[in-house]
């Protein structure tokens, strides 16, 4: 059996893990053989999570977090050390957006609030660098791992509206960069970081802005659909073939790059 893109028996942390595509690449993963450590707020959730993974002869634990404090998180690593011993890979999968630092189409730059922005900026990119710092130590006192951030296409592109979301995944984009460059050349070749930049899949955060009550597109839905070549949203698990491409050994020599997973709505042109 050809093993290459093999993530058996493979630690596997993701952060934002209760969301829709953190879950839904966490049961892939379990389901290929990976051990998986879902990590988010919502603890209800987490563990339901856990259970339909364990039901489906997976293996999986979920912890809370919060990825915006360090000592929560060097909490988790102790706990995952405990029961594991290492950690294989790191999903920084945690983010999300807030009214404030996005732009209304009646509104204009001056209605951005600030603060808003500066949470939108913390959460999603402050908040894969500290899960980063704290997760990568056992990956560089094992000499391998794996590393994949989450873009957008907002990093890609000026989307309208979403001016905070935007220029943090653009962040992220950087970072995802630049940091394959350090852990490569001052800790080990074998540690690759990577991103994957999702099109436009219905989430929690975005389903609202995307369609109506009745499951009709909205005008912005209508405009994502109108320049996806696919005419189509993703489904969550469209995902996940990607994502075990990139933290199995098929990705041996692939490190700094944004992995588009979008229906081609970033080739798109008029």
């Amino acid at each position: 059996m050809n093993e290459l893109f093999s993530v058996a028996n493979r630690v596997v942390v993701i952060t934002g893990g209760t969301g829709v595509l953190g879950a839904c690449i966490a049961k892939y993963l379990a389901r290929e053989g990976a051990k998986v450590v879902i990590m988010g707020r919502r603890k209800e959730e987490g563990e339901a999570i856990v259970n339909e993974i364990a039901r489906d002869g997976g293996e999986a634990m979920f912890l809370t977090t919060d990825v915006m404090r360090q000592e929560v998180l060097e909490q988790n690593l102790a706990d995952i050390l405990a029961r594991y011993g290492r950690v294989d890979a790191l999903l920084n999968a945690a983010g999300g957006n807030m009214p404030g630092a996005t732009i209304a189409p009646t509104g204009n730059f001056f209605d951005l609030k600030v603060a808003d922005f500066q949470r939108v900026l913390d959460l999603n990119l402050t908040g894969t660098v500290l899960p980063t710092q704290v997760f990568l130590k056992p990956m560089v006192e094992a000499g391998r791992g794996a590393i994949v951030n989450f873009s957008s296409m907002a990093a890609f592109r000026p989307l309208t509206r979403v001016c905070g979301y935007a220029a943090a995944k653009a962040g992220i984009s950087n970072f995802t960069a630049f940091l394959a460059n350090e852990v490569a050349t001052k800790f080990s070749p074998k540690i690759r970081v990577n991103a994957i930049a999702p099109g436009f899949f219905l989430t929690n955060q975005n389903r609202s802005l995307l369609t109506n009550p009745d499951g009709s597109l909205t005008e912005r839905g209508a405009d994502v659909i109108r320049q996806t070549p696919f005419k189509r949203f993703g489904d969550p698990e469209e995902l996940c073939g990607t994502i075990q491409y990139l933290i199995s050994d098929a990705s041996q020599f692939v490190t700094g790059t944004v992995a588009v997973v979008d229906g081609g709505f970033n080739a798109f042109a008029m």
